[in-house]
């Protein structure tokens, strides 16, 4: 008889507020080609010990500097079998560098951006993101604590299942940073109690800066965004 007096399922709004406390918490003190390549192979390595993995499927990797150097990359699975069904596909890596795209024009986590749209009922085209950009969950930014005006790199897999993709990312980057706590024996860097990650410069592409209350998402004003609402 209680059925239906709690909704546990988290609303769109939820899911862009915690994916925005996310870019918070989990922030780097430095961040390297080494450290890009250990991080990399963590996501691979937990991705293949996922019953999606042991089902079939596929996944496509790769990490970039802000400026689009790759300082990682590979393809977990193969594109195609004697049966024409493969684990990959010629698109996911398309896929995949239309979700870079998006953390590099908005500066935040694509899943967070494609939850805040949901949230506020907008479409890409009505927020100015179409062409060679992919509002789906997978990719995310690499902030550095001393440098709040941009993120530094990018982190993002595609296989095909937004939310997955994005905690197998988010995950893999948390315990990532436990581990270093735990071997340097001092406060996690980059894990604050309280931090928002800062928009973008103007010139980039001004996105969402603010937490969100429930059923109300927060836009800054004058983005470069409302131009394309009418």
């Amino acid at each position: 008889m209680f059925n239906g007096l709690y909704n546990m399922t988290p609303s769109d709004a939820d899911l862009a507020t915690e994916a925005l406390a996310d870019e918070g918490k989990y922030r780097f003190s430095s961040f390297n080609a080494s450290e890009a390549v250990t991080l990399g192979l963590s996501i691979r390595k937990r991705f293949r010990a996922t019953s999606r993995h042991n089902k079939g499927k596929g996944l496509v990797l790769s990490i970039q500097t802000i400026a689009g150097h790759t300082l990682f990359a590979c393809t977990v699975g193969d594109l195609g079998h004697p049966s024409g069904v493969g684990d990959v596909s010629m698109d996911s890596w398309a896929c995949l560098e239309g979700m870079i795209n998006v953390v590099r024009r908005t500066g935040h986590s694509s899943f967070y951006v494609e939850k805040g749209m949901s949230a506020m009922g907008k479409t890409p085209k009505q927020m100015g993101i179409q062409g060679e950009f992919r509002v789906n969950g997978g990719a995310f930014p690499i902030w550095l604590d001393a440098a709040p005006c941009c993120p530094i790199a990018i982190v993002a897999c595609y296989s095909g299942s937004s939310n997955e993709d994005h905690n197998l990312v988010v995950t893999t980057i948390r315990d990532y940073l436990n581990k270093l706590r735990r071997n340097s024996q001092v406060p996690a860097p980059g894990m604050p109690e309280v931090a928002v990650p800062m928009a973008p410069p103007r010139d980039s592409g001004e996105w969402l800066s603010e937490p969100l209350a429930p059923n109300d998402f927060h836009r800054r004003p004058e983005t470069p965004f409302d131009q394309d609402d009418h």
